[in-house]
């Protein structure tokens, strides 16, 4: 009996304990799932403030200067690194100097910003007026001609003359704005008197006496040669192709920025982001690999040569190549023409750029000769002068009719010509070399007296010559003769196997021999080579200082 009184009351003791253990698990659990909602809120809200972010930098700080192709980019990225990474690189390619610590334009860009929200706010935000907008992408204009009170006016002639009077309205101009154009006049109304200009289509829509009987007449509907009804009716095409102006009957014709089609093209393109020269091509050149929308690769060869210009100075010279058969071609002016972007960013060791350029190439023939055309080869050439050292160069080529591209980041060294030692600038294969014949030495690929385009894939057809041009520096004269006593050999071998050694006699008509320094030219012809690859090497030895200098074993292709 005690036993079970015993067991009853330690029944009863562990069901209490389970109800409050029941209990607190469940407190426990309730509070714990309200901390983890406590954090997945804040955690949620902290996202959305980081995406507000993000939503107001696209929409308000870059509205008007971010083109469509990179707002699509930027909506498409999924990650806030990714969006910073967009945001850094944004503001590079609009860098006009990389190399300082400021980015120059972005200061500029906010600065803009910051004199439109004072100068031009009225209801809405200054930036958001058209005043505030052209002067943000555009900068401040060249002259101003402001009518801040309106009142009598009296038309210019390309206006049709005559008196009126207008509503508040300021003429902005501009000498020249990139993807516009020159002797740009943006005008701007305020009609209601508030402080908000807008832009006008046509000068009629600062003409308060637009619509008042009678009043505000152009000379030609003072003379009954025009209706006041009719410039009305019209807008901006008055009959006769009198526009905005002074409508129809233009007594004195319009100036050719004011025809009607002329004007809207005017307006459409204000209406664009400013343009930035090889903007995308700069970003792909870029260090930083950004989220880029896909594109098409363009194949394209790069060859980098150096020619001493002093001990400190060495003429850099990079070869672009580009197969024909790659590119599209359309009609421009009667012609099949091609068109690419050349983008180049030299750095040193130290990331800091060392050169830069960029150039629009185009390769064109006739309609007969386009078929020919195709099966051959386009080359651009630009000559850069560096001093020794290591340097990578960033290069991006875009046909711009197909939108195909091309990027090549290669790494070389530009070497340091000691005085009195003999040596060597690099080895160029070429595939064409040819005397200049009296013709001024001008252009791409003029090195003195010849014309030295380089092969910079090194692939030769059998039906092709080899050309094989290089300067030897620092030739040691013989007193007793007064002329150098060198040794030049060029051996070709295949596999590490000497096929063939040529000595040159200076007798080929290319080569040629001026004071302490010796161009080399010469022309193979690889009618005899089978297909395969094949190493050139050039020995050269100075009999009169008993020095001797070989150049790398330079690789080609015969097919």
């Amino acid at each position: 009996m005690q036993q079970s009184v015993f067991d009853r009351g330690l029944r009863r003791i562990s069901s209490l304990f389970l109800v409050f253990s029941v209990m607190f698990s469940s407190i426990s659990i309730t509070a714990f799932a309200q901390d983890t909602n406590k954090d997945k809120q804040k955690r949620k809200q902290s996202t959305e403030s980081l995406k507000s972010v993000y939503k107001r930098w696209v929409d308000e700080d870059v509205r008007w200067i971010i083109t469509d192709e990179e707002r699509k980019t930027f909506m498409s990225l999924k990650t806030d690194d990714e969006r910073e990474q967009f945001i850094e690189q944004f503001w590079l390619r609009r860098d006009p100097d990389p190399d300082t610590d400021v980015n120059e334009y972005r200061e500029d860009y906010y600065q803009r910003i910051a004199y439109a929200n004072e100068k031009y706010t009225s209801g809405i935000p200054g930036w958001k007026t058209d005043r505030g907008r052209m002067y943000i992408m555009f900068g401040k204009p060249d002259q101003v001609e402001s009518h801040p009170s309106g009142g009598s006016y009296d038309r210019p002639t390309w206006e049709g003359g005559g008196n009126t009077s207008t509503y508040p309205f300021e003429i902005w101009w501009y000498r020249y704005i990139e993807g516009v154009g020159s002797d740009i006049e943006i005008e701007f109304v305020d009609p209601t008197g508030s402080g908000e200009y807008r832009i006008a289509r046509n000068p009629n829509e600062k003409d308060a006496l637009l619509y008042t009987p009678n009043a505000g007449l152009t000379l030609a509907e003072q003379l009954g040669l025009a209706n006041k009804a009719d410039r009305i009716a019209n807008g901006m095409f008055g009959p006769n192709g009198g526009g905005g102006g002074g409508g129809g009957g233009q007594m004195f014709g319009m100036r050719a920025k004011d025809q009607p089609f002329e004007r809207l093209a005017t307006l459409a393109a204000l209406q664009r982001p400013p343009k930035v020269k090889f903007n995308d091509l700069a970003a792909l050149a870029s260090e930083s690999e950004l989220p880029k929308a896909s594109f098409d690769v363009l194949s394209a060869g790069l060859n980098i040569n150096m020619l001493r210009v002093t001990e400190t100075a060495v003429l850099t010279s990079f070869t672009v190549q580009l197969e024909n058969q790659d590119l599209v071609y359309k009609e421009v002016g009667g012609l099949p023409q091609a068109a690419i972007n050349v983008y180049a960013k030299i750095t040193n060791v130290a990331g800091r750029r060392a050169g830069q350029f960029e150039d629009v190439v185009t390769s064109s023939y006739t309609p007969e000769a386009l078929d020919l055309g195709m099966q051959q080869r386009s080359a651009y050439q630009k000559n850069v002068v560096l001093p020794p050292g290591n340097y990578k160069v960033d290069l991006v080529v875009r046909d711009v009719n197909s939108g195909k591209t091309g990027v090549i980041k290669q790494g070389f060294v530009v070497p340091k010509y000691e005085e009195g030692r003999l040596s060597t600038s690099t080895l160029i294969l070429a595939s064409k070399i040819e005397p200049l014949n009296g013709r001024l030495p001008s252009g791409q690929f003029v090195l003195g007296s010849l014309k030295v385009i380089p092969n910079a894939t090194g692939e030769f057809k059998q039906d092709q010559s080899l050309g094989i041009y290089m300067q030897v520096y620092n030739i040691t004269i013989d007193q007793a003769t007064l002329r150098p006593s060198v040794d030049i050999e060029y051996v070709i071998s295949q596999k590490d196997k000497e096929l063939m050694r040529i000595k040159e006699d200076g007798k080929n008509g290319l080569s040629s021999i001026t004071s302490q320094q010796i161009t080399l030219a010469r022309l193979i012809s690889l009618k005899t080579f089978k297909p395969g690859f094949y190493d050139v090497q050039v020995i050269i030895k100075d009999n009169v200082a008993n020095q001797m200098v070989s150049t790398d074993k330079d690789s080609f292709q015969v097919k």
